[in-house]
């Protein structure tokens, strides 16, 4: 098919840099390794990875992968990556008509969509690439430094281009959504885009990730998967659960945790996990195991550590389910709302499902004042922090595929074993998986039995203590 003239005019553009291009690459290392860093953050080492438009290949190289691709429609580009890179499979091929007959776990644009002649095709292109948990990783210069670069060109110190696509997340996220995917994270990143001793250091690193700066950074970070459109009925029985309940006094609850449950799922397993309680919640969770054994699959277990956190691993570690649940004791999260929860997960809706107690009134006595306070800020650090919406980071009920949770638990090492509570621990891990988060409201009830085992103040410290910590490992790095 004969090139369009704009095309024409990229590729050429292209072919004649080629040979000066490692040079021009070296002018701009700072910047580059920046991208691969960051890219590098979300990519696992056994991943898979698909570059658009690789250029001489320095990108993909510098990439985590078991097994790397990349295409190029100008030969002298492919040539100069071939000579240079022999862990990547290279091909001269149009980004419109990929003839790959392979699926991916990542796919990256690299600065590359503004050089495209119909960005939709190529997004639809990509698709029989793409299995349903692909990631497909786009970034691209913020459309507000257009005038900073057209200057460099005009000074010399940028290469020329030609004319390109100046788009805007908005519109980098509509092509995708009217090409089957959804975007669920943007970021951005580097205020200064070149290397000064000590300032690029300080404004890259802490002024950059700040709220307002961070709108001017030159790069952005587009995060998508494929749509799923499957239907609950299609999924009603498509999995199996493992649900959790960490309990500690909480004997009057333990029944009722079962007698509530609804039925939902391919096949149900409860896993309760009793935390050195100083009432008879150990005997009363044998007897319903005994009770229940006929129509309940009740596993049980009493933890040697301390804290939720530590229950929730001890009965994660026990599940075979193939969606793994959190449920609290004291059930003032509704064991009835569950399969809400269920059917987010298994239509596609998302990843991870975190449950929202900050949406709908709650019964009089349900949250104290204070604690209302903290989980609100603690909503905006987590936002913050996690680049999705997180209205209740503290709610007890979070929800995930357990092959997900086993990759987080290899990579636990990265935040280390620092969250008694195992929400941040879980929260923090689907980030770094680069999983979708999503609330799921939920009604949040009065406790009808005992007392809340949480300390509002000396837990709050604990856990700015730990959003701090995270800082440092996920935002300023």
């Amino acid at each position: 098919m004969p090139l369009s003239s704009r095309k024409q005019i990229i590729f050429n553009h292209f072919e004649s840099i080629a040979p000066n291009y490692l040079k021009y690459r070296k002018r701009f290392s700072y910047y580059s390794k920046d991208i691969e860093k960051y890219l590098n953050f979300f990519i696992n080492d056994t991943d898979s990875i698909l570059e658009i438009g690789c250029g001489d290949g320095e990108t993909i190289h510098a990439l985590k992968g078991k097994d790397k691709t990349a295409i190029d429609f100008s030969p002298k580009m492919i040539e100069l990556a071939k000579a240079n890179y022999s862990d990547v499979d290279f091909y001269v091929m149009d980004a419109e008509n990929i003839s790959l007959d392979k699926k991916f776990d990542v796919i990256i644009f690299n600065n590359i969509i503004g050089y495209l002649d119909n960005i939709q095709d190529v997004f639809y292109s990509i698709k029989k690439n793409c299995h349903e948990h692909t990631r497909v990783v786009i970034s691209y210069y913020n459309h507000w430094w257009e005038p900073v670069l057209n200057l460099g060109e005009t000074l010399g110190y940028k290469t020329r281009s030609p004319q390109q696509n100046w788009l805007d997340k908005k519109d980098i996220s509509n092509l995708l959504y009217l090409s089957g995917f959804e975007t669920y994270r943007v970021n951005r990143r580097l205020l200064i885009p070149v290397y000064i001793p000590l300032i690029s250091w300080f404004f890259n690193k802490y002024i950059a990730k700040l709220p307002i700066f961070r709108s001017l950074c030159l790069n952005q970070f587009i995060f998508s998967r494929p749509l799923l459109n499957y239907k609950e009925e299609d999924v009603s029985d498509k999995y199996s659960v493992s649900i959790c309940i960490p309990a500690r006094n909480e004997s009057g609850n333990i029944e009722n945790a079962i007698l509530r449950l609804p039925q939902f799922s391919k096949h149900r397993e409860i896993i309760f996990v009793e935390g050195n309680s100083s009432d008879d919640t150990w005997e009363k969770i044998k007897e319903v195991q005994a009770k229940y054994s006929g129509t309940h699959d009740i596993k049980i277990a009493q933890q040697e550590g301390k804290g939720k956190g530590d229950a929730v691993r001890k009965g994660y570690a026990m599940a075979t389910g193939d969606i793994l649940m959190i449920l609290d004791a004291d059930l003032t999260m509704p064991p009835e709302e569950l399969p809400k929860f269920y059917n987010a997960i298994a239509t596609g809706k998302a990843e991870f499902i975190n449950g929202s107690r900050l949406v709908y009134p709650m019964d009089k006595d349900a949250m104290r004042f204070l604690n209302t306070l903290g989980n609100k800020f603690f909503s905006w650090v987590f936002s913050w922090l996690l680049e999705q919406p997180i209205k209740d980071s503290l709610c007890g009920t979070k929800v995930m595929f357990r092959e997900d949770y086993l990759k987080l638990t290899e990579n636990r090492k990265f935040f280390g074993d620092f969250d008694p509570f195992g929400d941040f621990d879980l929260l923090f891990g689907a980030y770094k998986l680069n999983l979708k988060i999503i609330d799921l409201p939920i009604r949040y009830r009065e406790r009808t039995y005992g007392d809340t085992n949480i300390s509002r103040f000396q837990n709050g410290f604990m856990l700015l203590r730990m959003c701090w910590f995270a800082a440092g490992k996920i935002k300023f790095w």
